[in-house]
């Protein structure tokens, strides 16, 4: 068990059809064969880990210019990140500076989850992925293949980077902190457990919002890699609460993220 207090990191709203978040929440019936659709707001954010052995950044958010260019016209259009910072702003307004990051958990390398990298690139950084992730976000953003992933851009995560590329299901980063390969929304989604007097499972977006997970909600087919594997990871972080009595934190869950406070 580790003393690891953790701060939230704004970084902003992100707004997207529903009905990817939560597969099916406007559906065409007889009666009402043209519903209105609907476009849900979520939260986007980092955490710093204060671990007594270093201080550990999860994700890094959208890149400032997501907005103005860096994004996709029509990846923006689908999901809209109004108000991107940038992340040596949003550090600095928790009392943080990037200079003070020892290490980069980035859970997965999508858009809205490793658009803040380039403040590392030329560092000696580590920035900790999971080995699937990284080959399958350059195979995404290199190549022009049916099964690529619109949602890399390779100017997010392709730079001077101090990769640090871990294998397998487990693997344990320092002490008190265990990295989980959760495949299912990407290919190498990473969680993040931290064993302390009030345990937490980093789940980020093997459940975009409490619904996924608490009610077994499916994402839509546009946010999964695969479903037979989101399935299967829903099953690994259900036993790591219920072995830990841990608290489970959702990818982009605004009201879980506001309950939380600035430090928990």
């Amino acid at each position: 068990m580790v003393d690891c207090p953790i701060t939230v990191v704004d970084r902003g709203t992100i707004t997207a059809d529903t009905n990817a978040i939560l597969d099916g929440f406007v559906t065409a019936t007889a009666s009402d064969p043209n519903p209105d659709l609907h476009r849900g707001e979520g939260v986007v954010y980092n955490l710093v880990l204060d671990h007594p052995e270093a201080t550990v950044l999860w994700d890094s958010g959208s890149h400032p210019d997501a907005a103005d260019g860096h994004w996709p016209d029509g990846l923006y259009e689908a999901f809209t990140h109004e108000d991107p910072r940038p992340i040596e702003e949003d550090l600095d307004s928790v009392g943080y500076s990037v200079e003070d990051i020892d290490v980069v958990i980035q859970s997965h390398l999508h858009l809205d989850h490793a658009g803040g990298l380039y403040a590392f690139d030329g560092t000696d950084v580590p920035v900790v992925v999971h080995e699937a992730e990284l080959k399958h976000a350059y195979y995404s953003a290199k190549t022009d293949e049916p099964d690529a992933d619109e949602a890399y851009i390779g100017g997010d995560f392709d730079h001077d980077l101090n990769w640090r590329v871990v294998h397998g299901h487990r693997h344990t980063l320092l002490d008190g902190l265990e990295l989980y390969h959760l495949p299912g929304h990407t290919a190498g989604l990473l969680g993040v457990f931290v064993d302390r007097d009030d345990p937490v499972l980093i789940a980020g977006d093997q459940a975009y919002v409490g619904a996924n997970y608490e009610s077994g909600w499916s994402m839509g087919a546009s946010l999964l890699h695969s479903t037979r594997d989101w399935y299967d990871s829903m099953e690994r972080c259900e036993e790591i609460e219920r072995r830990h009595g841990a608290r489970v934190l959702y990818g982009h869950d605004a009201e879980q993220i506001d309950g939380l406070g600035e430090t928990f």
